[in-house]
């Protein structure tokens, strides 16, 4: 369904699009598409209601985003089925992305009352200074399917706390987890207008909101260069950006490091949703001396994974549709042709006739002349290369132009500290694999982005700072 200013629509102008379950390939619903007639209609309703909103004091906005976290707390079990069928992942991992949702909500909900303005020290005599925050205006959120229900609430929850108004716009892909998720936020007595929902592609809804001069900020999550799409467009009408790109993320594991610890961490990393994670481990460089025990303790780890639909909770599910499952295979084609073995995996399941399913592979001999040491391939695929010396890793690490996160092992605490102030990524796990959270800076370097996802610091994304400079008589 579509929501235009507390309007639930359940048959959009724009036809209809079919959402498959790609454990099945069975599609096993539909939503409205909206024309371009509704997209403007809910960025002038986020435009009008805006006015409100934006004066609205911060503790009633503070009790909204409590009541709708509620909401979807509740529903964490019906959500993440219904995630699960239209994403493909495991029900558990659904259900930890609800919840991670639900904190999100609580967490901003919050930080709604951090101060809005601040007095300056004069810096000459008889003047008084003050700056004030004010909210940026209408924002267009556009998620992406791989954490569809958690990666919407990482924007709207802050442009909601800092007074902003939002029309969403999810992956057509994902599309109903994400309309159960507003609904909860509706259902929470947020006003008419303060929250819109429009499904559709990406080229033609996702960049009609872009587009729109009602729209004051885009707030994006999905690939690099449809970030730079998004970038060229914006720039027409000005409009602020924040964008969480991709990831292409290295782990590095130096001779003294907790082998078992890295194994598990890089297996649990490299595999998790199938490796269709921004954060995702996509190359990992081991010292020379460690290699080849790494290899082998990571391929027996990988040996266990269980895989199946992910209503049966095994540990992987499926792919999210054909495409994805193809570029996974040219990647390890690729690399293969250039001298590359594959040690574990590498093709589909014995049988798994139907669904996207793909087993986790392995791969050694591996150099950054193969697409899978330079670009994302979002997939279950995990490349080892060994090295000299950290120093060589920390070397090979940056020789990217993506930068979100980057993770190390090692026991050696100046050698953490060195690595992490060398590595060029927004994000450093030492002897841990954790991506984000919600109350720390979220952002990307280099193509990886632009702009804080998470902890308070995401509110300055949805706010403009003002000087007012008072002469007293």
């Amino acid at each position: 369904m579509l929501l235009i200013n507390g309007e639930w629509i359940d048959k959009g102008t724009g036809g209809a699009i079919r959402v498959q379950d790609p454990a099945t390939e069975e599609f096993f619903a539909e939503v409205p598409r909206a024309s371009d007639e509704e997209v403007d209609r809910a960025c002038r309703a986020a435009a009008k209601a805006f006015k409100s909103w934006s004066r609205s004091l911060p503790a009633e906005r503070a009790v909204l985003l409590s009541a709708a976290a509620q909401k979807l707390e509740e529903k964490v079990e019906e959500i993440a089925k219904l995630l699960t069928r239209e994403q493909g992942k495991p029900v558990g991992e659904a259900k930890e992305e609800v919840r991670a949702a639900t904190q999100a909500l609580r967490f901003f909900a919050r930080y709604t009352e951090l101060p809005v303005g601040e007095w300056r020290a004069p810096n000459r005599a008889g003047i008084v200074n003050l700056v004030r925050r004010y909210p940026v205006g209408p924002v267009a959120v556009i998620s992406p399917w791989n954490y569809p229900v958690l990666l919407t609430a990482w924007k709207v929850a802050p442009a909601l706390a800092a007074g902003c108004t939002v029309v969403i716009k999810p992956s057509s892909k994902t599309p109903l987890a994400v309309t159960e998720f507003v609904r909860c936020l509706a259902e929470a007595g947020i006003p008419a207008g303060v929250v819109n929902l429009v499904h559709g592609g990406g080229g033609d809804v996702g960049m009609a909101l872009v587009r729109h001069p009602d729209i004051a900020k885009v707030s994006f999550t999905g690939e690099t260069e449809t970030g730079k799409v998004i970038m060229r467009e914006a720039a027409r009408g000005m409009k602020r950006l924040t964008l969480e790109l991709g990831g292409h993320c290295p782990l590095i594991v130096a001779a003294d490091a907790d082998l078992k610890a890295a194994v598990e961490g890089g297996v649990y990393r490299a595999f998790r949703n199938m490796g269709q994670v921004c954060n995702s481990i996509n190359r990992i460089y081991v010292e020379r001396s460690v290699f080849e025990e790494f290899v082998h303790m990571f391929v027996e780890r990988t040996q266990k994974l269980t895989i199946g639909p992910g209503l049966s909770n095994p540990d992987l599910g499926p792919m999210i549709d054909e495409e994805a499952r193809r570029r996974v295979i040219a990647h390890i084609e690729d690399a293969v042709s250039k001298g590359a073995e594959v040690v574990y995996g590498g093709k589909v399941p014995s049988g798994f006739e139907r669904g996207f399913f793909f087993e986790p592979t392995v791969l050694v001999n591996v150099n950054h002349e193969m697409t899978i040491m330079r670009e994302e391939t979002f997939g279950p695929v995990a490349p080892i290369m060994a090295v000299e010396s950290l120093e060589e890793a920390v070397s090979f690490a940056n020789d990217s132009r993506y930068g979100l996160v980057a993770y190390l092992y090692t026991r050696d605490l100046e050698k953490a500290l060195r690595a992490a102030d060398e590595l060029d990524y927004g994000t450093v796990g030492i002897n841990n694999v954790v991506g984000g959270e919600v109350e720390h800076p979220y952002a990307g370097w280099k193509e990886s982005g632009f702009g804080f996802e998470l902890s308070e610091h995401a509110l300055d994304e949805f706010l403009l700072f003002k000087h007012i400079r008072v002469k007293r008589g």
